[in-house]
């Protein structure tokens, strides 16, 4: 009687009599490498997008898209220190108030720093017409109270419909400010499956 060898390829407990090591050998080999195979059949994809966020700022007036849920610390950013704003500002395809509506920045924001300088961030980009109809993008992260110009970043932690499975980041810079409008540019740098 022979001794066996027990061998492991992808969980799974292959059994095989030490008289025939090399035949076994060569069928861990080709199971080993068909398994490699069919695990490369997920390819990531990357993507990247640009948008815009048009926003009606905190304060202008009723047509505001940003406004106070708690003002708990008096602040003209909106950062101050345990305030809660929501908003729901456009996503437009340029930075040009007229460019197409593509979506959606639907999110929250808490003053979440002592010194007053930045907020904590969670969002939905939903997109409502074009190619990504009907998908979104989850993000949340910090939002720096900083110049015209300043690029940050936040992460995306998932999404829908398209964009299933998403991860990466997304970088903004707010590019046009006035009074009652500020306008964002937003860099989406995406991984899914």
């Amino acid at each position: 009687m022979h001794p066996f060898n027990y061998y492991y390829i992808s969980g799974v407990k292959i059994m095989a009599s030490s008289a025939s090591s090399s035949s076994s050998f060569l069928l861990l080999f080709a199971l080993f490498a068909a398994a490699a195979t069919a695990s490369h059949h997920h390819h990531t994809r990357y993507m990247h997008l640009r948008f815009y966020n048009h926003e009606r700022i905190l304060g202008s007036g009723p047509n505001a898209t940003v406004v106070y849920a708690v003002e708990r610390t008096i602040s003209s950013t909106g950062a101050g220190f345990g305030n809660i704003i929501v908003y729901d500002n456009l996503l437009r395809a340029g930075v040009e108030t007229d460019s197409p509506i593509i979506g959606r920045n639907q999110g929250m924001g808490v003053g979440s720093s002592l010194a007053q300088n930045s907020g904590l961030t969670n969002f939905q980009l939903v997109f409502t017409a074009g190619e990504y109809k009907g998908s979104s993008l989850a993000l949340q992260g910090l939002f720096p109270v900083a110049p015209l110009g300043t690029v940050f970043e936040r992460a995306i932690t998932g999404g829908t419909g398209k964009f299933r499975l998403a991860r990466g980041y997304l970088l903004t810079v707010e590019v046009r400010s006035t009074n009652t409008t500020l306008t964002g540019q937003l860099d989406a740098y995406i991984t899914f499956r």
